[in-house]
C-alpha cells in the first residue's frame, strides 16, 4: 500500500491559498468573492480528479475565470440573418449602449427637476417617438410587442370580439400562438375569410354590437401566394368600429428596400386607430412594444390598470430614446450595406484566413420582411468550421449550407472584421480535419 503522503490530492492547494493569488485581485473586485470562489473550488476538484496538476490549480482559476457577472456571451452574427431571434434580435447603437449605462444610476425617468414633483415617465422616449411619428396622435410603450398587443385587446374587446382574418391567426416564436395571445384577454375571436381570401364584406357582415375592434395582423414570418386576397387597412375604416394594425416588424416610415413592408406611419394616414409594433426590429432598438394612434384611444390604454404590469423600466426607456434621436442604428446600417463593399471585404477576409469569397443571400429575420432576400457576400470555410466558430472562446454564429459553412458578412459590422479574423483563424486550427 503506497505512502498517503505521495497521493498528489493532498497537494492540491487550500481556497484561501489560492483566493490570496495577486492575479485573481481584479475579477474579486469585479465578480465578488462568491463567484470566483465557485471557479476555485472548481479547478481544485479538477485537480483531485486528476485532470490538472494541483500546482494548476490557480493557472486553471485564472485561465477560466468570466469576464463578467454575467452568463451571456457576446457572439458575432455572421448569419446573414440581420435580426436573429436566438441572439437578441437588434444589437443596439453605440448611442443606445451609453443611455443604458447613464440609466444604470439613479436618473429623473419620472421627476420633474424644475419642480420636484412627479413627472411623465420616461417623457424623453415618448417625445422621441412621437417626432418620429408625426401622424400619431399619441404614443405608449409596453415591454414587448405582444405586450402592447394584449394592452389593446384588453382595453377595446375583454368580454367583446375582435373580428380578424382567419389566414392572420400566426404563430409567433417559440410555440406561442396570436389566438391564445388574444383569447387570454378575455376576447371572443371572430374569424372571417378563408385561409388565403379575404374580402371587406366579410369583415363588414362579422361586425356587430358585439365586436370590440378589428385587428389587422401582418403575417411577417410567412408568405402565402399565389389565389390570394387580403383587405388594407383603409378599406376597414368606417364600418363602426376601431381597427388595430399590428405591424410587428417596428418599421416606422416606409423603406425602399422593403416595399411591402407595413410601417406606422403609412397604417395611421390609411385611417388606422391604432397600430402596434415592435422595439427591437428593424427600428433597431430594445425589446419594447409601441403603440401610436388616436390620442384618446391611446390615453385609454395608458390609464388601463394592465399598462402598469406591462410598462418598461428605465434602461429600456432610455436606450429607446438614444435610438430614435441618435445616429443610425446598426440594424439599418447593415439593411443598406452595399453590396459592393461586402464583397470588398470578403475578399480580404477570404485572404486573411485562407477562405473563398462568395456572393451570398441574407435576410432580415425576426419576423420581418418573409421572403426578401439582400445580396451579400462572404467567406465559404469547410463544413467542420461551423462547429468550431460557435464553440470558440470568441463566438460566432455562421450559416452551413450546400455541404459548407458560410461566413455572411453582411450581418458584422465593418469593425468587427479583424476580430471576425482572428476567431475564424483559431476555429480553423481547432476544426477536424
Amino acid at each position: 500500500m503506497g505512502d498517503v503522503s505521495d497521493d498528489p490530492r493532498r497537494r492540491v492547494p487550500r481556497t484561501d491559498a489560492v483566493l490570496a493569488d495577486a492575479r485573481l485581485g481584479p475579477a474579486l473586485a469585479t465578480l465578488g468573492r462568491a463567484r470566483v470562489k465557485e471557479v476555485v473550488v472548481a479547478a481544485q476538484d479538477r485537480a483531485r480528479a486528476g485532470e490538472i496538476a494541483p500546482e494548476a490549480v490557480a493557472d486553471e482559476v485564472v485561465a477560466t475565470l468570466p469576464l463578467t457577472s454575467a452568463t451571456l456571451r457576446p457572439i458575432l452574427n455572421a448569419t446573414g440573418v440581420l435580426l436573429h431571434t436566438n441572439i437578441g434580435r437588434a444589437p443596439l447603437s453605440s448611442a443606445a449602449r451609453d443611455a443604458l449605462d447613464l440609466a444604470a444610476g439613479t436618473t429623473d425617468v419620472e421627476l420633474d427637476l424644475a419642480t420636484g414633483g412627479r413627472g411623465r415617465r420616461g417623457a424623453g422616449a415618448l417625445g422621441a417617438l412621437a417626432a418620429a411619428v408625426p401622424d400619431a396622435g399619441g404614443v405608449h410603450v409596453a415591454n414587448n410587442g405582444a405586450a402592447a398587443l394584449i394592452l389593446a385587446a384588453t382595453a377595446l374587446a375583454s368580454g367583446r370580439e375582435i373580428v380578424i382574418a382567419r389566414g392572420e391567426m400566426v404563430e409567433i416564436g417559440d410555440g406561442f400562438r396570436l389566438p391564445d395571445l388574444l383569447e387570454s384577454t378575455g376576447a371572443r375571436l371572430r374569424e372571417v375569410g378563408t385561409t388565403n381570401r379575404v374580402h371587406r364584406a366579410d369583415y363588414a357582415d362579422a361586425v356587430g354590437p358585439d365586436t370590440g375592434m378589428i385587428l389587422k395582423v401582418h403575417p411577417s414570418n410567412f408568405v402565402v401566394t399565389g389565389f390570394t386576397s387580403s383587405v388594407p387597412v383603409a378599406d376597414l375604416v368606417g364600418l363602426g368600429v376601431p381597427v388595430v394594425s399590428d405591424i410587428g416588424s417596428g418599421l416606422l416610415a416606409p423603406h425602399p428596400l422593403l416595399p411591402a413592408e407595413p410601417d406606422a406611419t403609412s397604417e395611421l394616414r390609411a385611417g388606422a386607430d391604432l397600430v402596434t409594433a415592435s422595439g427591437d426590429k428593424l427600428l433597431g432598438g430594445p425589446q419594447a412594444g409601441l403603440l401610436f394612434g388616436d390620442a384618446d384611444l391611446v390615453h385609454r390604454l395608458r390609464r388601463h390598470p394592465l399598462a402598469r404590469a406591462l410598462r418598461v423600466d428605465k434602461l429600456t426607456l432610455a436606450a429607446l430614446e438614444a435610438t430614435l434621436r441618435g445616429p443610425l442604428p446598426p440594424v439599418r446600417a447593415m439593411l443598406e450595406a452595399d453590396v459592393e463593399d461586402l464583397r470588398a471585404r470578403a475578399v480580404v477576409l477570404a485572404g486573411k484566413v485562407g477562405g473563398i469569397a462568395v456572393d451570398c443571400a441574407a435576410q432580415v429575420g425576426g419576423g420581418g420582411a418573409p421572403g426578401v432576400e439582400l445580396a451579400s457576400a462572404g467567406v465559404a470555410l469547410p463544413v467542420e468550421a461551423a462547429e468550431a466558430l460557435r464553440t470558440g472562446t470568441d463566438p460566432v454564429l455562421a450559416r452551413v449550407e450546400q455541404g459548407r459553412c458560410v461566413v455572411d458578412l453582411r450581418s458584422v459590422p465593418p469593425e468587427a472584421d479583424a476580430r471576425l479574423a482572428d476567431a475564424i483563424a483559431l476555429a480553423l486550427v481547432r476544426a477536424p480535419g
